[in-house]
């Protein structure tokens, strides 16, 4: 979720019911540094707490020299250690999924982290299932983090091979939560709120993660939060509440300037702008026009043109 869960769309999803959140994962070396940029990536506000910072890394002594900074810097109130990015650049550095091949060294970080930072904050983890469908070892994985004194074990239910692809394995995660005595946290192929309840009925899991369906669709929380809480089903999300949204978010990142001006934020968020259109109507020729915005009047105008082509359908429909 690197450039997705920034310091904006955290505040967004945290209104809207998400329980905990965690930052985009930061290089330990980067936080060593001194770096600012990614310094940045560390920014939170109170209003997000419980928030952890996630880490990444293949040297525990320097990890845990990094996560020591950022509790002098911000007090999170948990760290995170991440065991499973499986994007080749962090791979190839030794981070991510990449420690899941090796257990000695991905052992040596979660020691080490844990070893600096454990008497202010806890430490937790992700990992995936394992490197590929011959050597699934969450089991093994999650045992050994917990004996490091991990304190929570999120697991995605994908092997490094797969990425994002084909189904997430919840028979994995559901045997990691009955192997280890810490809570675990299921995290693959959750995108309502029917997917949260049935994850929490049928496996022994302390808590759902949601990722990638927050990125269309951050309303998600919300209709989990009711439906865990058993309240009233949340009445659909209109397209004029989703386009208010859209908007919301374009103009606080542009008054954040973590990317710069208007201009250069509304560049970088074009990916974002085009998994927000996910179920519009018109969504390909959104997608199409949103590939080339640069202002917040142009999105205004696209979103105005976008509900006045909805209610026209609607109105040819019932007559």
């Amino acid at each position: 979720m690197a450039g997705v869960t920034d310091f904006v769309f955290r505040g967004i999803c945290k209104e809207l019911g998400a329980d905990v959140m965690v930052t985009e994962f930061v290089s330990a070396e980067g936080i060593l540094q001194a770096d600012e940029r990614t310094r940045k990536y560390t920014e939170f506000s109170d209003a997000q707490r419980p928030v952890g910072v996630q880490l990444f890394g293949a040297d525990g002594r320097r990890m845990g020299e990094a996560a020591r900074k950022i509790i002098d810097w911000k007090q999170p109130d948990f760290i995170d250690i991440n065991f499973g990015c499986p994007v080749n650049k962090v791979v190839s550095r030794n981070g991510g999924s990449s420690l899941l091949k090796d257990c000695p060294v991905l052992a040596s970080v979660a020691e080490g982290v844990v070893r600096a930072v454990s008497d202010q904050v806890p430490v937790t983890a992700k990992i995936r299932i394992g490197w590929d469908a011959s050597s699934v070892n969450a089991v093994e994985v999650a045992r050994i983090l917990e004996s490091c004194g991990v304190a929570a074990i999120a697991v995605h239910g994908r092997t490094r091979a797969q990425g994002y692809g084909g189904e997430a394995d919840w028979s994995v995660i559901d045997a990691v939560a009955r192997a280890v005595r810490v809570p675990v946290v299921g995290n693959g192929d959750i995108a309502s709120a029917t997917d949260v309840l049935r994850r929490r009925d049928e496996t022994a899991v302390s808590g759902v993660m949601i990722g990638r369906a927050a990125m269309h669709s951050p309303w998600i929380f919300r209709e989990a939060r009711h439906a865990l809480d058993a309240r009233d089903e949340v009445p659909p999300i209109g397209l004029e509440e989703r386009w208010e949204l859209v908007l919301r978010h374009c103009r606080m990142a542009v008054e954040w300037r973590r990317y710069g001006d208007e201009r250069h934020t509304l560049t970088a968020m074009r990916s974002r702008l085009m998994a927000y259109c996910k179920g519009f109507p018109g969504a390909r020729e959104l997608r199409q026009r949103l590939c080339h915005v640069i202002s917040i009047a142009e999105i205004e105008d696209l979103a105005v043109l976008s509900m006045s082509r909805a209610e026209t359908v609607c109105i040819g429909i019932s007559g």
